[in-house]
This record gives C-alpha cells, structure tokens and sequence, in this order.
C-alpha cells in the first residue's frame, strides 16, 4: 500500500498486521488507546527546555546545545523527524562551533512519548554521529521503549497521512 511508506524496511508479517488496522479502521484507535494524551510542549523555549533536561539527564559531558528548535521545513515524506547540525566556523582564527537540533514542527501536536523518542535520536548525534549500534544503544540507554516508539511514532506519521487524505 503506497500510504504505508513510513513502515518501509518493516517485516512483510508487521506490514500485513498494520493493513488489516487500516482496513478495519481501528489504527487511530489502537493509537488512542496507547497514547491517549498529546504533549503540550509547543514553544521552542519549552523544547529546549525539555530538550535540554534529558541531556543533562544523560549525556552531561557531553558537549552544548546552542539551539533546539521546531522547524517548518523539515518534511517528514523524506523520512527526516529531526536533525542535528555540527557547525564549526573559523572567526579571527579562532573556530566556533554550535550544535542544533531542530524537530519536525509536524511534532508539536503528537503524545510526549513520541516526541521524547525524536529527541533522544537527536541527542544521541551528539556523541554518535552516524547510525550504529553504539548510537542505538545509546538510544536505548536513554529511552528503554526506543524502538517500540520509533515505530508507533511510524504508525501516528501513517494515521495522520490517511486522515489527512480522507479530508482532502
């Protein structure tokens, strides 16, 4: 099914069981049921405020956030939830560098867990910069449920797009 693209890489057997939901019309249900509230983390300052507690939570060595951020252009199509950036700039020889994390503003109206899970991926690039098992491991040292969130947040991203294409 061509509105299943953000379970792409999921088991034929996960993807069958999350069609018969759709089918069935019971995702938003299901969904619901896990996660029946929606976080009320809406300003940038309340993301970096919260962004910044699960850092000092986990990663206290690690080194400091100049930015957390909502961000309109960031497409979910393309699989991006968020990104980090690592920018070094080299001023009167001196080099500065900055590191942001700028969130999906699609994210701002899902459950908490999910958006944690978003931003414990992105704190992660802070000392894992690619996708390895030392960086999931650090996921999951920060968010036990990491991949179980990683894919309902997956399932919400599906309800959103097929309730989206009922309205339109």
């Amino acid at each position: 099914m061509t509105h299943l693209h953000y379970l792409q890489g999921y088991r034929p057997e996960i993807i069958t069981q999350v069609e018969a939901l759709i089918a069935q019309n019971r995702l938003k249900n299901v969904l619901q049921q896990r996660y029946p509230d929606i976080h009320d983390i809406r300003s940038d300052k309340a993301l970096y405020y919260y962004t910044i507690a699960l850092k000092n939570c986990y990663l206290k060595k690690s080194q400091p956030l100049n930015k957390v951020l909502y961000d309109d252009k960031i497409t979910l199509k393309k699989q991006a939830l968020g990104l980090h950036s690592y920018i070094a700039k080299n001023h009167g020889g001196k080099t500065k560098t900055k590191n942001e994390i700028r969130i999906s503003s699609k994210l701002r109206y899902v459950p908490e867990p999910l958006l944690r899970m978003v931003v414990v991926h992105e704190l992660a690039h802070l000392k894992e910069k690619d996708h390895n098992k030392a960086f999931y491991q650090l996921c999951c040292h920060m968010e036990n449920d990491y991949h179980q969130l990683e894919f309902d947040l997956r399932l919400w991203l599906t309800m959103l797009e097929l309730e989206s294409n009922v309205t339109t």
